[in-house]
């Protein structure tokens, strides 16, 4: 057995040993925007998850909310921790149904990159902002934050990463009018593995702003007792360990519910593959339903679940009023910057400006052919917004709007 290290060709033909036939190989690829020679060692969605782990919009979510203000306390999710648990998640799946581990985790890993500040409190306060414009979408906002506005690489606007992470955004969006998704219109059905982040998205987010509700009081366990699905969890918890209760209780029940969805939803699945005879990829893009999903029953005690968390916690009145202030901070800020674009960062007012993207002559190896039009004011003020952190935002309106010397 040979110890020398797997290049990339041997790491292609493991891909096809070992994917099954339905799953999305490297050398099926639409590619990069912009060609780049292939690397010695790493594969093509190897390139594409680093690069978004290694991108400044990655790094930001640490401070980005997932449903509560991050200020409130440190233990609760946010935008990156919640993240983190999907690609988790999402790679577990991924490798039990043979799908490609690495696409699978570049997409999760950058499913939110686009989300602003004070969760869809700011999604919602910047989409009024920018409605005679098209509104403001996360996922969009996302696919423009790796093609154009990551400044990391001398040869080429944003990340460059691959066609199938570029499309994953557009097919989440749900706005395929938009003129930013024309490429992608003729693909068909999302591939497998953007269909399984998409519904383990909305396992992690479902289980975990439960966890956090009831480490922050909004919740008891007793409040819970009524929804089905977590008093079935429950019994099967007890039927292991049968005295239970109290923290140790909700960390076994949240386990129990993880579990629980993640292997519904591998049977299923499984299931609808082999109904809808999949063995392609031509067939994943054809099919007539979504191939990832859930059970009949499982559906319905989610279906539950979401509207059980919808009264109970992201209506609940401290939710609330973290939302409406940051909806106010965003719409206050918006507003600012349009009326006095000079207060600006100087990157940003250039960007809009039309004046040289760098300060003084580029270096000999810069490539600035790839220059898109100059975009409109409200546009460039929404895209800084949308890429600051809640605390940095917070410092930015008090900078901005309370008497201060501060600079």
């Amino acid at each position: 057995m040979s110890t020398a290290p797997l290049s990339a060709n041997d790491w292609l033909e493991f891909e096809e040993s070992w994917l099954a036939p339905y799953a999305m190989r490297c050398r099926a690829s639409r590619g990069r925007r912009y060609p780049e020679p292939s690397h010695p060692f790493r594969t093509l969605y190897q390139r594409d998850r680093e690069r978004i782990v290694h991108c400044t919009a990655f790094r930001r979510m640490t401070g980005k909310t997932q449903v509560l203000v991050a200020s409130v306390n440190d233990h609760h999710r946010t935008r990156l921790t919640h993240t983190l648990e999907v690609a988790q998640i999402a790679r577990t799946v991924a490798r039990r149904l043979r799908l490609n581990e690495d696409l699978t985790e570049a997409i999760a890993l950058a499913h939110d990159i686009g989300h602003p500040p004070f969760g869809h409190a700011g999604e919602h306060a910047l989409n009024h902002c920018l409605q005679h414009l098209g509104g403001f979408n996360h996922n969009l906002f996302g696919l423009r934050r790796v093609d154009e506005l990551e400044e990391r690489y001398p040869d080429f606007p944003g990340l460059n990463l691959s066609f199938e992470v570029r499309e994953a955004f557009v097919q989440h969006c749900g706005r395929l009018e938009a003129p930013e998704c024309a490429e992608f219109r003729d693909c068909g059905r999302p591939l497998l593995e953007a269909q399984v982040v998409d519904v383990v998205d909305a396992i992690a987010y479902d289980t975990h702003d439960i966890d956090d509700a009831l480490g922050l009081g909004f919740l008891t366990l007793d409040e819970l007792r009524q929804v089905p699905f977590w008093a079935e969890a429950v019994e099967r918890v007890h039927q292991h360990h049968p005295g239970l209760s109290g923290p140790p209780l909700r960390t076994a029940v949240i386990r129990e519910l993880l579990a629980w969805q993640v292997t519904d939803l591998l049977e299923e699945t499984t299931r609808r593959l082999e109904q809808y005879n999949i063995r392609s990829l031509d067939d994943v893009r054809n099919a007539p339903v979504p191939l990832v999903g859930f059970t009949p029953q499982l559906a319905k005690y989610k279906a539950e679940w979401e509207r059980f968390l919808h009264n109970r916690v992201y209506t609940h009145h401290s939710v609330l009023r973290m939302t409406h202030n940051g909806q106010r901070i965003l719409e206050a800020l918006f507003h600012e910057y349009v009326r006095h674009p000079e207060l600006l960062p100087e990157k940003h007012f250039r960007r809009w400006s039309g004046a040289a993207e760098r300060r003084g002559p580029p270096p000999p190896s810069w490539i600035t052919h790839h220059r898109r039009p100059i975009p409109q004011l409200e546009r460039v003020v929404a895209d800084y917004l949308a890429g600051m952190t809640d605390r940095f935002a917070q410092m930015e309106y008090r900078r901005l709007f309370l008497p201060t010397v501060e600079v």
